[in-house]
């Protein structure tokens, strides 16, 4: 499984199965695979963030660069776990423990004010201005009952997110 010309076990199949808490089929991770192999250009087993930018769909995503940071030099085994965030079948733990990732830019541990701020800037541009971010990131964190000088651990995350009723799908296409 470390060299991309290498086919796939039963083994192999299973115990990436078993890493990704079982969110994809003994297929899906197949074709997962097979794209897995695509995007290696170099057959390293893993792939380089520059090799992950070559998916449109990757490329124009606002978080595609805080994105790179999680997935720069990722093997087969980590690509799928990866992904598994994204399917319907992943449990809303797994969401949110990837989400809290996207967030903790630093990769402290914790979320603060600055973090959350990054991450709308990254999906606001230029169509708000920072004063505006801030007045709105104030706002909310306000009426949640924090401070712009709390911090949130993943506790925090799963307890603020999964208590919410919010309903986070977003279904990876594995062909």
């Amino acid at each position: 499984m470390g060299n991309t010309s290498s086919m796939l076990t039963q083994y192999d199949i299973e115990e990436v199965q078993e890493h990704c808490n079982n969110t994809f089929s003994q297929q899906e991770i197949v074709s997962l695979y097979q794209r897995f192999c695509q995007l290696d250009r170099n057959g390293g087993g893993f792939i380089s963030g520059e090799e992950f930018l070559s998916v449109p769909e990757f490329a124009v995503n606002p978080l595609s660069q805080r994105l790179l940071r999680m997935l720069d030099g990722l093997n087969f085994k980590e690509f799928v776990a990866f992904l598994a965030a994204f399917s319907s079948r992943a449990s809303l733990q797994q969401k949110i423990e990837f989400i809290f990732k996207v967030y903790d830019s630093d990769c402290n541990g914790k979320v603060n004010f600055n973090d959350i701020s990054e991450v709308l800037r990254d999906l606001t541009g230029s169509f708000i201005s920072e004063q505006q971010r801030q007045q709105v990131l104030t706002h909310v964190l306000e009426e949640a009952g924090y401070s712009n000088d709390a911090s949130f651990v993943l506790a925090d995350f799963i307890k603020i997110l999964g208590n919410s009723g919010m309903k986070m799908e977003v279904e990876v296409p594995v062909d």
